[in-house]
Parts: structure tokens; C-alpha cells; sequence
């Protein structure tokens, strides 16, 4: 979206949200107009709003925990995941940013067991196949970190952030050829590769 044609969506919303203060979608949406803004605090505030008006608006209380989670309130971002998670048990996003929460806290087994609860609900999302290989990386289970990111390939052939962990994967299993293989899948997919791992699998060639 242009910024002039953002600016002027924005004072539109003002204006309605003038006119109907009690209507929830309008808070949603001044909620990420705000967002789109990096105006943290009053998105907050308007996806609160939008909640209190309406606290079937899921979207509203995934946003919050995003924001939360940007502003470093790992707490409160997890909460508002599990909030979702109890209303609506199918809602993938909250799963994943549930697990990924979790991993980033050092809850690791907590946050493996989240990403196993969304892959029993939804099969094919390869982001949280890949989430769930990292998980395992971290907790040094080199092959189930490599299963599950085949997994992500299985469903998605040229999703770059598997092809990048499986990378770092054989490169640390010592299986070279197969590592640079997979950095090569990942740049093909126009993944950010790490450089210091491109570095690594690169050097002997490029000698």
C-alpha cells in the first residue's frame, strides 16, 4: 500500500471509529494500522479494545500476542496464544507461535510438545515441521530434527527454511556433500542462508 494511500486509510478509520466507537472490526482494524505503524502501544490498545467488544475476534488476541512478543513480554504473548488455543482448538497460527515461544524461553520439550498437538490438527504446514526440527536441533536430537524437516519438504519441495536447518544438520553430522546440496535448495528458494555456515561448506570449493 502507497503511504499516502495508507495515511488516508488511516484518518479514515479515525473517522468511523468516531462514528462507531462500539464496533470491533473497526478497533481491529485501527489495531493494525497502528501495527503497520510500529505504534506498539496503541495497538495494543485498540486490539484490547476490539477483545472487549467482541472476545470471539481471534485474530485480535493472535496480533496482541505478536505485539507482546516484539516488545519483549514473552509472558504475556504466550498467554494470549494459550487464550486462543482454548477457544478455538484448530487454530494453527496460535500453535506455531505457542512453540516457538516456548523454544525461545529453553522450554523446549514444552514447545515440541505444542508443535506435535498442531501437526496432529494440521498435517501439512511445513513452518511448523520445520519449528519442530529446530526444537529437536536444540535439543541435540540431530535425527529427529532431520525427519521432521524432510517432513516440511514432503509437503513443500522448495521450502527454504528446511532446506537452511537441514544444511546446518549434515553439516554437523559431517555429511558435506548432502550439506551443501541443501544450502544450495535454500539460496534457490531465496532463503537468508547463515553466512557463516555458507562460509563453512563453500570454502573447499571455492579453494
Amino acid at each position: 500500500m502507497a503511504k499516502g494511500n495508507e495515511e488516508e486509510t488511516f484518518q479514515d478509520l479515525k473517522r468511523q471509529l468516531l462514528v462507531r466507537p462500539d464496533s470491533a472490526p473497526l478497533h481491529y482494524n485501527m489495531g493494525l494500522a497502528h501495527a503497520r505503524r510500529q505504534e506498539w502501544d496503541e495497538a495494543i490498545t485498540e486490539f484490547k479494545t476490539a477483545l472487549e467488544l467482541n472476545p470471539g475476534l481471534l485474530e485480535a488476541r493472535i496480533n496482541l500476542g505478536g505485539i507482546y512478543m516484539r516488545k519483549g513480554n514473552i509472558e504475556a504473548a504466550i498467554e494470549e496464544n494459550r487464550k486462543v488455543i482454548e477457544v478455538d482448538s484448530r487454530q494453527i497460527n496460535a500453535y506455531s507461535n505457542l512453540g516457538f515461544l516456548l523454544v525461545q524461553q529453553g522450554r523446549i520439550d514444552e514447545g515440541i510438545e505444542i508443535y506435535r498437538k498442531a501437526l496432529a490438527i494440521h498435517r501439512n504446514v511445513p513452518q511448523v515441521y520445520a519449528n519442530l526440527g529446530h526444537a529437536y536441533l536444540l535439543k541435540g536430537d540431530l535425527d529427529s530434527a532431520i525427519e521432521a524437516n524432510r517432513q516440511a519438504l514432503a509437503i513443500s519441495g522448495g521450502f527454504g527454511p528446511a532446506h537452511n536447518n537441514l544444511a546446518l544438520l549434515f553439516a554437523r553430522k559431517g555429511d558435506r556433500e548432502t550439506a551443501r546440496r541443501h544450502l544450495q535448495e535454500a539460496e534457490n528458494a531465496g532463503f537468508p542462508v547463515i553466512p557463516e555456515l555458507r562460509k563453512e561448506l563453500l570454502s573447499d570449493e571455492e579453494t
